[in-house]
Parts: structure tokens; C-alpha cells; sequence
């Protein structure tokens, strides 16, 4: 989801492209000597910039659609669980096998297998003692504990539903599903991690970025015409924020 700090990036660069367009209409008298503040090199900046810009728009987008498309898929687990265990319930397998697969759905619910324990006092302070996590509910967690569900029903002939969504082959498919609709998102993220640093580099970089360039044309403009000039006066206060 794009933020105000995306805003924030988007004013800079046309604050930046408000900048070179004074430089331009200086004609030659904009000379700086540092080939970085020349206006040819502003221009590929600021081209620089616009595509970097795109792109994390781009993969914004892409990734939003990929966490809303998990989440439609892992809206389903925990009900389509409890379907598996029910029909494995009335199936006539053993209850030992009952309580191996009651154990995995326990985990795809989030429910403990035993009560919270109550706080005790200590040093006259009540503490709840620590216990190990049970609730698993991350994404791969889930695949797996969904995973080994169906391996048990897999496992057992008497598991034979008439219903195509508690088949088996059916129940496969959907496992292999959560786990390419996760792997989009993992790749979403790192592709749009990687593109905000790289924005972040064109951006902000030390003594390249544009916002320090963009600081520098101003430097040089008021150097070149005088701090109470016309031409420093209608570039001053063009505004430039850093993000981090």
C-alpha cells in the first residue's frame, strides 16, 4: 500500500523537475562547473527518478494483489479443516487416529491444547509462567499443519468423501495453491524492498541523490547571482524533504 512517505517522494521529484526548468530558462548563464549540477545531467536525474518512482508504484500494486489473493485462499483453511475432521469423524476410524488429526486442526484453529495457565505471584507481582507458542498461525505453519491433516485422512480408505472440495487429489491441489499464492507474496515483498532501495538511492544518496543535487543547484544559483538576486529568489523556496 502506498504511504505519505510515497507522497513525500512524488513532490520531491517535481519540486526537483520545478528546478531544472528555472535552470533551463537561465540559458547559458547556468554554468556550474561540477558536471553533476549541469543541466543535461539534471535531466537524466530527474528521468532516472520518474522511472524508479514508476516502478515502486508498480509493485505496490502487484504486491497488494498478491497479499489480497492469500488472503482469500487462507480465508478458507480453517473452515475446509474442520469439514476434513468431521468427515474423518464419521468415517468409523479409530479414535486414536481421531486424536492424531484433532491435534492438527487444533493447530489450524489457533486453539491450545491445554487451558492458559493462570498467573502465579512473584516477588509480589502476578506472572503468567512462560509457555511455549501455540499458535502457529504464520502462513507456512499453516500449509503444514494442513498438510499433515490430509496426510492422516490420505492415509486411511475409510476417509472417502462424496463432497469434490474433501477429496483428496482436491486437497493436494489446494495445499499447492497456498504455497504458490505465499511464494507470490514473498517475491512481491523482496522485489518491492528492492526497488524502495534503490528509489531510495536515487533519491537520497549521499552527494548523488537528487535531493542533495537539488540542494546544490540552489547553493550554486545563489552563488552565481547573489543571495537577494531574482534568479536565487525564485528557486529558494522550492522546497526538498529527506526520507529515510
Amino acid at each position: 500500500m502506498a504511504n505519505l512517505q510515497d507522497g513525500g517522494n512524488a513532490a520531491n521529484i517535481a519540486n526537483f523537475e520545478n528546478l531544472i526548468t528555472y535552470c533551463s530558462n537561465l540559458g547559458a548563464t547556468y554554468n556550474p562547473s561540477r558536471d553533476a549540477l549541469k543541466y543535461p545531467q539534471l535531466q537524466t536525474l530527474l528521468t532516472e527518478a520518474r522511472t524508479v518512482m514508476a516502478e515502486v508504484m508498480a509493485l505496490i500494486t502487484a504486491h497488494d494483489i498478491a497479499v489480497e489473493n492469500r488472503k482469500k485462499l487462507f480465508n478458507q483453511i480453517r473452515p475446509l479443516s474442520t469439514q476434513i475432521f468431521n468427515t474423518l469423524l464419521i468415517s468409523g476410524v479409530d479414535d486414536a487416529v481421531l486424536e492424531g488429526a484433532k491435534s492438527f486442526k487444533r493447530k489450524i484453529q489457533g486453539r491450545r491444547a491445554t487451558e492458559k495457565p493462570e498467573p502465579v505471584m512473584v516477588d509480589g507481582v502476578a506472572t503468567v509462567p512462560k509457555t511455549n507458542s501455540s499458535s502457529q498461525q504464520s502462513f507456512n505453519y499453516l500449509i503444514e499443519h494442513l498438510g499433515a491433516l490430509v496426510s492422516v485422512v490420505a492415509n486411511h480408505a475409510e476417509y472417502n468423501p462424496n463432497e469434490e472440495a474433501l477429496k483428496v487429489p482436491n486437497l493436494l491441489q489446494y495445499i499447492n495453491e497456498l504455497k504458490q499464492a505465499n511464494t507470490a507474496v514473498i517475491n512481491a515483498h523482496v522485489s518491492l524492498d528492492l526497488a524502495r532501495a534503490k528509489r531510495q538511492q536515487v533519491l537520497y544518496g549521499e552527494k548523488t541523490g537528487l535531493v542533495e543535487i537539488a540542494m546544490d543547484v540552489k547553493t550554486y544559483i545563489k552563488i552565481a547571482f547573489g543571495t537577494n538576486s531574482l534568479q536565487y529568489n525564485k528557486v529558494k523556496g522550492i522546497s526538498f524533504k529527506k526520507y529515510s
